[in-house]
């Protein structure tokens, strides 16, 4: 092999080991943003661990269900739970007293568990006690949990915005993190917003 050839090899591998670890490249067919009153939230979808759920979500969040949804449980030091399309919708059908307890009118996922750990910023699926009963609720993490480790679906994690997600309004630790007049998703795009 020439000098020239093993150059130009050198140079594409290069390239390429710098695409894949950029934030810059990341895809964005897969970049979630969900605006909330203090501004934009950030996340990467991951379809490499959870190719169902984020099938589901992006399709939720293209069809606009996410929009005017509010965080109906948040528990400081833990998580922000949101996602009802059924009941949490400030706009379609809002109950209070129900939301948390509804999902979509699509087909619940079996469960795609995955090794990936539950850290400040990842985002799971919520789901109730059989393993495959995820739909369309999911949770944004403050900090580290590891009694949800495979356990819970991850779909993503925070990639800006996470000061964002710190000022969403908190409920009572004594009430499960139920939260009163919360705060909600004002609009969730996937990819391109331009």
């Amino acid at each position: 092999m020439s000098v020239f050839r093993t150059a130009l090899l050198v140079a594409a591998v290069s390239s390429l080991s710098f695409a894949a670890l950029s934030p810059s490249w990341a895809d964005d067919a897969n970049t979630m943003t969900i605006k909330l009153k203090d501004g934009d939230v950030k996340i990467e979808l991951l379809p490499n661990l959870a190719p169902k759920h984020v099938e589901q979500i992006k399709a939720l969040a293209k069809e606009g269900a996410y929009n005017n949804v509010v965080f109906h449980r948040v528990i400081p030091g833990f998580m922000a739970q949101t996602g009802d399309v059924q009941y949490g919708n400030t706009e379609k059908g809002y109950n209070p007293q129900a939301a948390g307890t509804g999902g979509s009118t699509r087909p619940d996922l079996p469960a795609e568990f995955s090794k990936e750990p539950f850290v400040r910023g990842v985002v799971g699926m919520a789901r109730a006690q059989n393993p495959n009963s995820a739909n369309s609720q999911f949770f944004i993490m403050f900090t580290e949990y590891p009694s949800l480790n495979g356990q819970y679906t991850v779909v993503g994690k925070v990639t800006s915005g996470m000061d964002i997600v710190d000022k969403i309004k908190k409920g009572s630790e004594a009430d499960n993190g139920a939260v009163d007049n919360p705060d909600k998703m004002i609009k969730v795009t996937v990819g391109s917003t331009k």
